[in-house]
């Protein structure tokens, strides 16, 4: 079985790597660090699988999932992520992303995961499930996607458009159309109410804004 990793952190591929070199049956043929590279990879290697971090740099590795299934339509692919947010997996399961795993999780989990992808299964770790099943659904937050949460913690930090849009690397067109969506979805007024709603949960309490990396 041939793998591709992309993840922008070096311990993070050294140590994905040596897990699954460590095995018979599977190899890493390529690493990435960036979208643009997985890509290639993606194009040349035509793996039977690819382990992506949710968030590469600054871009977001969902875009490289939905790029790649052009690519290698039959490559599957697993996110390896820190985050166990609900929204996060709720995302990628829209997308039908065939695994999903914490990197927290032990090098047998992990490779658990890999071959029950490999045979056509689906993955979602059980810190992951846990968290879904007992967050508390009715929280309206929980209805916003990962980026409109951002957007929303910018609403909180008091930043305009122009900021939020140069902060998330998106166009202020973009921006525009989160806000709105953020408004409907929270049933709010304009975006000072989303802020001062925001600001209440918690969010915009540190002095920048929090990219997830």
């Amino acid at each position: 079985m041939k793998l591709i990793l992309v993840d922008d952190h070096p311990m993070v591929l050294q140590g994905v790597s040596s897990v699954v070199n460590s095995q018979k049956d599977m190899k890493v043929v390529g690493t990435a660090s960036n979208i643009e590279e997985g890509l290639r990879l993606l194009r040349e290697l035509h793996p039977d699988l690819a382990v992506v971090d949710l968030r590469i740099g600054n871009d977001y590795g969902l875009d490289l999932i939905k790029q790649g299934r052009k690519i290698a339509p039959s490559c599957r692919f697993i996110v390896l992520t820190s985050f166990s947010d609900g929204s996060y997996i709720r995302e990628c399961l829209a997308h039908k992303v065939e695994g999903y795993i914490l990197k927290e999780a032990t090098p047998e989990e992990f490779l658990v995961a890999i071959r029950l992808v490999a045979r056509g299964r689906n993955y979602i770790d059980p810190a992951v499930m846990q968290q879904i099943v007992f967050h508390d659904s009715h929280d309206p937050i929980e209805q916003l996607t990962s980026r409109e949460k951002e957007v929303l913690e910018a609403l909180a930090q008091g930043m305009s458009n122009r900021e939020i849009a140069a902060a998330l690397y998106i166009t202020e067109y973009t921006v525009k159309k989160h806000v709105s969506q953020i408004l409907d979805k929270l049933d709010l007024a304009d975006r000072t109410q989303a802020a001062l709603y925001a600001y209440s949960k918690g969010m915009g309490r540190s002095s920048e804004l929090s990219l997830v990396v």
